[in-house]
């Protein structure tokens, strides 16, 4: 994702960013190529880290009696970082009710560790469960059971699968420009949703004695759909420390956003590092403004 956080926050984010040791080794052009056809995705994967998604287009889920986007709150992921010879694996993946079971004896049959299972949204329908994991190995070996995990559900595996505008209504759009601003933050757009990812106070952690990156699902994210000119859903997650996770949660609550979880992800990081989940439907603006609240109490 490409984000700046604008003024001050620029420069304590420099500052943090000179102070911290390097995330992840440099890797060269194409290091994660047998990674990358493992999960039968195609091109030079180089990179610090490498991230796949499967976006869950074949879920019909509704909150409110609205549907929500693949890219809003349904897209498992893999994220790898290390080394392709050495490398840690994370993610997160959208499950129905009846594919957990399945999901989580291959995961341990593979030699993954699962580190947590959850629900991130609140009165959806049908229920949607998130399987985080954890795997440490060569690269290639864990993307192979990963795909073979992936196969034990009906997520789409094909890459690029066409995106599809809830309830085949008209796109809408956002004000991007309007976004970004009240936010202080640069985003992207995925499929129509404004997809945000900042680093905050829990985002720099440990495990088994290596830094987690940030894009093992470290940094807080922020993702807003469209629904008209004048609504939008908002959800995502922000990564805390401890004593930040009371003042996130009144500011989103301050301004109408509903706190729909508070959990771990991971199991032996250190810091601990906590997540705390939200739901916001109203005028995109002023959730921004709700959301730029919180980012501030979260750092």
């Amino acid at each position: 994702m490409s984000l700046m956080p604008r003024g001050s926050s620029l420069l304590r984010v420099i500052a943090a960013l000179a102070a911290a040791p390097p995330l992840a080794a440099q890797q060269p052009p194409g290091a994660w190529d047998s990674v990358a056809r493992a999960l039968g995705r195609s091109g030079p994967a180089g990179g610090e880290t490498y991230r796949a998604t499967f976006p869950r287009t074949d879920l019909q889920v509704s909150v409110s009696g609205v549907r929500i986007a693949p890219a809003l709150a349904l897209t498992s992921w893999a994220a790898f970082a290390g080394s392709p010879d050495s490398a840690d694996v994370m993610g997160d993946l959208v499950l129905a009710e009846g594919e957990v079971a399945d999901v989580v004896a291959a995961l341990l049959d593979g030699g993954l560790d699962v580190t947590a299972i959850h629900h991130h949204l609140l009165g959806e329908s049908p229920r949607v469960l998130y399987v985080h994991y954890h795997g440490r190995g060569r690269g290639v070996v864990l993307a192979t059971k990963l795909r073979m995990v992936l196969a034990r559900t009906a997520t789409p595996l094909e890459p690029g699968a066409a995106s599809r505008t809830p309830n085949g209504a008209p796109r809408a759009t956002l004000d991007t420009a309007a976004i970004f601003e009240t936010l202080g933050l640069r985003g992207r757009l995925v499929s129509e949703v404004a997809q945000f990812g900042v680093a905050t106070s829990g985002s720099r952690v440990t495990l088994g004695g290596r830094p987690v990156p940030l894009a093992l699902g470290m940094a807080t994210a922020i993702n807003l759909q469209p629904l008209s000119a004048t609504r939008a859903l908002a959800t995502g997650d922000f990564v805390l420390a401890a004593e930040r996770v009371a003042p996130v949660v009144q500011a989103l609550t301050a301004t109408g956003i509903h706190v729909t979880a508070l959990h771990n992800h991971l199991v032996g990081e250190e810091p601990r590092a906590y997540f705390v989940h939200f739901w916001g439907d109203g005028e995109p603006i002023a959730l921004a403004k709700g959301l730029r609240a919180a980012l501030e109490a979260a750092r």
